[in-house]
């Protein structure tokens, strides 16, 4: 009995330390060998923005710093130490985290401490090794380059897409292999800022993710940024070229209702514009000499105007005045409510000017077309 009450000690005590234990808030213990006395370290976030800001600071002492804190979720953050190039990513989150500093090479330190830390450390050291070898292998492409070597020159070609492929796979990977991992919900919220995210790819990830990780407060936040992200490719898929433009209507300058059907010819331009906008100021007198010359040949425009910027005093006022200016003689509507309007909502407009073209049947032939090049595509139409 006394054996099995010994190893049932030695048991307990070996899973006591080895397992996650819950805290009120974080204790983060640096090792810094080599660093001297009263050298600076510093804990920073990022907020809302996207704007680096200050959480910290520490003071080496006898090779050693402390940061303690508390987080309402876990969250990555950097820390920054004078006369040291770089930075460390780690996650925080209420709990013990160890950090041995390397200071030759502040990236490779080591962050030990939670399953999170871990996650994420597996998930560097396999994007660093992907990323030399991508480094590599350019350098070797631009070497067979320079020597003309066309067979070498083509193989390292497909070696090179092959690796960027599988670089943009290896976060889905990583997360499919780590459901239950909370560093799988950080990674996927990077991952949704990317604007050339594969949104549909990230929808079905999160929906793989264990029940626990959504149902988290992050998960709820994250699930928020999917609904979003979802209801932007919604809008990308229903305005892809070959599709039937989704059907509108809006208040006219005069406050009558007209809509994209009501005005459709042989050949149609949505034109998204504003009155502050100078891009699209400057673009409308190619547009009036594109109309007065293709107008009578089957050519249609109805602009959308996304005044209505918190920073117009009178956003009607502006949108007319600016009619009148660029002598706009097609039909114009407007809600007057900036990038928020439903129909900029509807045709996913995230700058201005954006354009449409559409053919005899209402489908979206060709997109955002501008100068020589939008008359070039009219005339190739209607000819």
């Amino acid at each position: 009995m006394k054996i099995i009450i010994k190893i049932f000690a030695i048991t307990l005590l070996f899973t006591s330390c080895n397992s996650e234990t819950k805290r009120d808030g974080y204790v983060i213990n640096g090792n810094a060998k080599g660093i001297y006395n009263g050298i600076r370290v510093y804990l920073k976030g990022f907020d809302q923005n996207n704007r680096q800001v200050d959480i910290d600071t520490a003071i080496v002492m006898n090779e050693k710093f402390t940061f303690e804190g508390k987080v309402l979720s876990p969250d990555v953050y950097y820390i920054f130490i004078n006369s040291i190039n770089g930075n460390l990513p780690l996650i925080i989150e209420n709990n013990k985290i160890n950090i041995d500093i390397d200071k030759d090479n502040l990236q490779t330190s080591k962050v030990s401490g939670t399953k999170t830390n871990e996650a994420l450390n597996v998930f560097s050291n396999n994007m660093k090794a992907i990323i030399e070898k991508r480094r590599n292998l350019s350098l070797a492409l631009r070497e067979s380059a320079q020597a003309n070597d066309n067979e070498k020159t083509t193989a390292l070609n497909t070696e090179l897409s092959n690796l960027n492929l599988e670089a943009a796979n290896f976060p889905f990977e990583f997360i499919n292999n780590n459901r239950d991992n909370y560093y799988s919900l950080i990674l996927l919220e990077s991952m949704l800022k990317n604007r050339n995210a594969d949104i549909q790819k990230i929808i079905d990830t999160y929906q793989g993710l264990d029940e626990n990780l959504k149902t988290s407060a992050k998960g709820n936040e994250i699930l928020a940024q999917v609904d979003a992200a979802k209801t932007i490719l919604e809008a990308q898929t229903r305005t892809e070229i070959g599709k039937i433009a989704p059907n509108f209507s809006a208040p006219t300058p005069e406050g009558s209702i007209l809509s994209l059907n009501e005005i459709k010819s042989k050949i149609t331009l949505i034109d998204f514009w504003a009155a502050w906008c100078g891009p699209c100021r400057r673009e409308n007198p190619n547009l009036v000499q594109i109309y007065e010359k293709y107008h009578n040949k089957g050519l249609e425009i109805i602009g959308v105007s996304l005044d209505g910027n918190t920073r117009q005093a009178d956003p009607k006022a502006d949108w007319i005045k600016a009619i009148n200016d660029d002598k706009l003689t097609w039909p114009q509507i407007s809600n007057l409510n900036y990038f928020n309007g439903p129909i900029a909502k509807i045709y996913n407009i995230q700058s201005i000017p954006s354009s449409f073209i559409l053919d005899t049947e209402g489908k979206i032939v060709a997109k955002n077309l501008r100068g020589a090049a939008l008359e070039e595509k009219i005339a190739e139409l209607l000819n």
